[in-house]
C-alpha cells in the first residue's frame, strides 16, 4: 500500500511539473506568452545613412541585449510591406512624408508603430554645385548659371546641363528607380514644364548618383539632380538647393510643385515588436539623432573608405554620451566593452 501511494505522488508531481506555470510562460529574451523572437531583421532601403543607423541599433541589440540581427535590402516600398507583415521588425529611417499614404495607412491599421524620431533637420530637393551660379575663383571657374535660382528656371539651361546622350536637351538626374520620392520628381518635371527641355534620368543607384556628381565636380562641370541630406555628399561637396514655392498641402497633393514637406525621419516597428521584444522596443523609443550628427558618421565612411559597421563603431566611441542614454547601464556596460 505504502509503494502504491509512492507510485501515484509521483505520477502527480510530474503532471504537474508538466503543466504548472503554463498560462504565464516566458519566452526567450523575456517576452512573453510563447511569442519568443530570436533574431530581429532591420530594413536596408539603400541608402548609406540608413545603413549607418542599422549598424548602431545592430550593435546595442545584439551586444546589450542578446539577440541576434539580420538586415533585408530592398526598395522603400518593398521594406515597408516586408516591417507591416512582419518579414522585418525594425526600420530606423522611414521618411515619413516621401511614404505619407502608404505609412498613415499602415499606422492606421496597426500593423506598424512609431517608436521615435530619429532626425527632422533634414532637406531633399533637386541640387547643384555652387560654382554653377556662383563660380569658383580659386579653381579657375566662371559662373555658368548666374541666374539660375529656381527648380523651374532649370528649363532654360539645357546647354548647360546638356545630356551627352541627346545633344541639344538637358539632363536632370531623378532618384533611384524604386524610391518614392522618384514619382514625386517625375510629378514636378510635368508641373514646371522641365520636360519642354530637360530630360528625365532615371540613375540605377545612389550609388550612381554619387559617382556622377563626383565627376562632375572634380573635373568643375555642370550638373544637377536630386540630392537629400543628411550625407557624406551634402557634407563633403559645397551643394546649393534650388528654389521652390513654399510648401502648401494642397498644392503638393494635386501637382508637387512645391518644396518638399517637412519629413519626420521615425523609427518604426512591427506591430508584434513590443510583445516580442520589450526591452529593444525601449530602446528604440529613446532612439534620437540629427542631420548633423549623422553626417558625422556619413564623412568618415566616405575618407576612410569604411563600411557602415566600422562608421557606427567609431561614431559610438565619439558620442558615448548620446547613445548610452538610450539604454540602461548594465546594457552600455556590455556595448563598450564589445566596442
Amino acid at each position: 500500500m505504502k509503494k502504491l501511494f509512492l507510485l501515484l505522488a509521483t505520477v502527480l508531481l510530474l503532471v504537474l511539473a508538466a503543466c504548472g506555470g503554463s498560462d504565464n510562460s516566458e519566452g526567450e529574451n523575456g517576452s512573453e506568452g510563447g511569442q519568443s523572437i530570436e533574431t530581429i531583421v532591420l530594413a536596408d532601403a539603400g541608402w548609406d545613412s540608413i545603413r549607418f543607423h542599422n549598424s548602431v541599433a545592430q550593435m546595442i541589440i545584439e551586444n546589450g541585449y542578446d539577440y541576434k540581427t539580420e538586415v533585408t535590402p530592398g526598395s522603400t516600398a518593398a521594406t515597408l510591406q516586408g516591417l507591416r507583415e512582419g518579414d522585418i521588425n525594425a526600420y530606423m529611417e522611414i521618411w515619413t512624408d516621401n511614404v505619407k499614404e502608404v505609412y498613415e495607412e499602415a499606422i492606421d491599421a496597426g500593423d506598424i508603430e512609431k517608436v521615435s524620431t530619429n532626425f527632422d533637420d533634414n532637406q531633399q530637393g533637386i541640387y547643384v554645385p555652387t560654382y554653377v551660379i556662383e563660380g569658383d575663383e580659386e579653381r579657375g571657374i566662371e559662373p555658368m548659371a548666374p541666374d539660375l535660382k529656381t527648380v523651374e528656371d532649370l528649363k532654360k539651361y539645357p546647354e548647360v546641363f546638356e545630356d551627352p546622350e541627346d545633344p541639344g536637351r538637358g539632363r536632370i538626374l531623378n532618384a533611384p528607380s524604386g524610391w518614392a520620392v522618384a514619382e514625386q520628381i517625375d510629378a514636378k518635371f510635368e508641373t514646371y514644364g522641365l520636360d519642354e527641355t530637360m530630360n528625365n534620368f532615371m540613375p540605377g543607384s545612389d550609388a550612381a548618383i554619387v559617382t556622377s556628381l563626383a565627376d562632375a565636380y572634380e573635373s568643375g562641370e555642370a550638373w544637377v539632380g536630386y540630392y537629400w541630406s543628411p550625407t557624406a555628399v551634402t557634407a563633403m561637396y559645397d551643394l546649393t538647393l534650388l528654389e521652390e514655392p513654399a510648401y502648401d498641402e494642397e498644392t503638393w497633393k494635386e501637382t508637387r510643385g512645391t518644396e518638399f514637406p517637412p519629413n519626420d525621419v521615425v523609427v518604426g516597428v512591427h506591430k508584434d515588436l513590443p510583445e516580442q521584444a520589450p526591452e529593444v522596443v525601449d530602446f528604440l523609443s529613446k532612439y534620437e539623432t540629427s542631420s548633423k550628427l549623422t553626417e558625422e558618421a556619413l564623412t568618415y565612411m566616405n575618407e576612410n573608405d569604411a563600411s557602415a559597421d566600422e562608421a557606427a563603431a567609431w561614431w559610438m566611441k565619439e558620442h558615448e554620451d548620446i547613445w548610452t542614454e538610450w539604454v540602461p547601464e548594465d546594457v552600455a556596460e556590455k556595448v563598450q566593452k564589445a566596442l
